[in-house]
């Protein structure tokens, strides 16, 4: 099958590994960002399958870990008021927000529905006419186009019984926070691949001549990954920075001009909460003036809602590559993916799932 089979092809994923250790003369510590592309390191062994001098730690993308508990306390608000329907991708769903998760308040009664796009978010809210249908509209710049999307169709039919909770981050603004810490460790990156697609990497040019490190757009495949990181480590044994792209089947330098268009039109710019992590200046992506209307927290008025995070969860340093999972006390004892205490242990792009399901039952 095109684009599928040849990138997982061990041969070809044997003959890169071999130019590594060909290539490799000094230790080098790369950060691939995205969850999906964690996953599948560990699920394919491609962290105890490189060279020693070769440290791979996990970054900050994965969009569910990074979603503000006060983002979850104020859709468990919400939809505990009656004649309330929450749509949300089902990730969302056994994320721990202070109290209870989203799947336990729908065991209790809350109308709390599984979607695969916001656009189906739309149709319950026509469906629905005298029921405030809102949707749980999180994620990076992947997701932000189709959130948009479906705010502007929701204007277009004036669909008042529609809402979005948003929590939209931007990427590059947590690669220069991470490469700006007087504790970093990453010399290189893998960029998430998808983000790619819809941003392109002119940004991530500025940000590789800024902080002079190599940037790699790949894929989530393994024969992608490792293509990255030996690009990555070429790059840094020869002193060059920039980026280099690997994933030039579906990236282009100027990424999707339509669908940045459209997520320029509905949201603005703002400061962003990370879960774990903390306020990351111009981040965020939050609904503009025009679409306000649309905003669940101030439709809902759930703003001042306060929230207490596990202080046994160590998920902050994890997203920030500061220790790897295992490395947190409560790892696979209080924390567990049927108790977890944050989001990385439940979420299908959390370093701590990938972690307690295919590496640390094997150390």
């Amino acid at each position: 099958m095109k684009f599928i089979d040849e990138y997982r092809n061990s041969d070809r994923a044997r003959g890169i590994l071999e130019k590594i250790e060909d290539t490799v003369t000094k230790p080098w510590t790369i950060m691939e960002i995205c969850g999906g592309q964690t996953h599948s390191i560990i699920r394919n062994g491609i962290d105890q399958l490189l060279p020693d001098e070769v440290r791979l730690i996990h970054g900050p993308g994965c969009p569910v870990c990074v979603t503000p508990l006060e983002i979850l306390d104020r859709a468990l608000s919400i939809v505990s008021k009656p004649g309330v329907i929450l749509a949300s991708f089902g990730d969302m769903l056994r994320v721990p927000g202070s109290r209870e998760t989203l799947l336990a308040a729908r065991s209790r009664g809350a109308d709390v529905r599984v979607v695969f796009s916001p656009l189906e978010a739309l149709k319950i809210a026509r469906e629905n006419p005298h029921h405030e249908v809102f949707f749980l509209a999180v994620g990076f710049e992947t997701t932000a186009p189709g959130n948009a999307m479906a705010v502007k169709q929701a204007a277009r039919e004036n669909l008042q019984n529609f809402s979005e909770l948003v929590s939209q981050f931007m990427v590059p603004p947590a690669m220069r926070t991470i490469l700006s810490s007087e504790n970093n460790l990453v010399q290189g990156f893998l960029a998430a691949g998808h983000v790619c697609t819809v941003t392109g990497y002119e940004e991530y040019e500025r940000i590789g001549e800024e902080f002079h490190v190599p940037i790699v757009p790949t894929g989530f495949e393994p024969v992608d990954i490792l293509s990255g990181i030996l690009r990555v480590i070429q790059m840094l044994e020869s002193g060059v920075c920039g980026v280099h792209n690997e994933y030039g089947r579906v990236v282009s330098r100027e990424g999707n001009p339509v669908a940045r268009k459209v997520v320029d039109e509905v949201f603005h710019v703002t400061d962003g909460l990370w879960r774990g992590i903390g306020v990351i200046p111009r981040s965020g992506l939050l609904l503009r003036k025009e679409f306000s209307s649309f905003d669940a927290e101030k439709k809902f008025n759930v703003v001042g809602i306060q929230s207490d995070e596990s202080p046994l969860c160590k998920s902050g340093e994890v997203l920030r590559g500061m220790i790897t999972p295992e490395s947190c006390e409560a790892f696979g004892k209080e924390c567990t993916p049927s108790m977890p205490l944050g989001a990385p242990m439940v979420s299908a792009e959390g370093a701590c799932a990938a972690y307690y399901k295919y590496h640390w039952k094997a150390l």
